[in-house]
């Protein structure tokens, strides 16, 4: 509940931290968009509603809206870049422990079937899904995507993520139904960014696991084809 009620009052938060460290902010937001789409072991720090909150603390003047552009759009590009390589290097290793926590066959299974059943269009879809954002840069690297056009996809939908919610709460964080709202506004956000993810877990612990057929998929060489296919 604490981390819950950081989030919800991140606007807060940051307000105050831009008044004690001024132009560090932009370096702690890069580290903070980076480790959310770079690193594995990191999906629970805010992201949708980060970027709203920003945008909206650009609107009132309290940063820069075009450094804070430019630093997130990278943030989040460089993020997902990491996470492409880290996954291309590791590849079969990944495998290879079957209780490992961090990635779990279950995570690298769906992810795959996202893959099979979108395509590349995965890497600019995942930006709205929190679990497979997580993992959609990590699997392409698994399966040895072509570089050029993960990066690609990896552009666009960076792109696509950063624009619209920093421009929205830039352009609509100012308006005084927003700021009377602000909390709820954000709560929304936050629920809307996490369902997915409940969502998941409920059925992980509820329904059955990895059915055999399924874990029959969650091996390298599937990866590499479903990859394949998808590039």
């Amino acid at each position: 509940m604490e981390i819950f009620s950081f989030l919800l009052h991140f606007d807060e938060h940051l307000a105050n931290l831009i008044h004690q460290v001024g132009g560090w902010t932009y370096v702690v937001l890069f580290l903070i968009i980076f480790a959310e789409t770079g690193l594995v072991v990191t999906p629970f720090l805010p992201g949708d509603s980060l970027l709203f909150v920003v945008g909206t603390l650009a609107g009132n003047g309290l940063l820069n809206i075009w450094v804070c552009y430019v630093t997130l759009l990278v943030a989040a590009i460089v993020g997902d870049t990491v996470n492409y390589w880290v996954g291309y290097k590791m590849g079969p290793k990944v495998f290879s422990n079957e209780n490992s926590k961090i990635f779990k066959k279950a995570y690298l299974e769906k992810t795959r079937e996202f893959y099979d059943k979108h395509g590349k269009k995965t890497i600019i879809l995942a930006r709205f899904a929190p679990i497979v954002r997580t993992f959609a840069p990590f699997v392409a690297g698994v399966g040895k995507m072509h570089y050029e056009t993960f990066l690609l996809y990896n552009v666009i939908g960076a792109f696509i993520w950063v624009t619209s919610l920093l421009f929205a709460g830039y352009f609509f964080g100012s308006l005084p139904w927003v700021q009377a709202n602000f909390e709820y506004i954000v709560y929304f956000i936050i629920i809307i960014s996490l369902l997915p993810m409940v969502i998941e877990y409920i059925k992980h612990k509820q329904g059955p696991k990895l059915s055999k057929k399924q874990m029959k998929h969650a091996n390298y060489k599937e990866m590499e084809e479903t990859i394949k296919k998808a590039d």
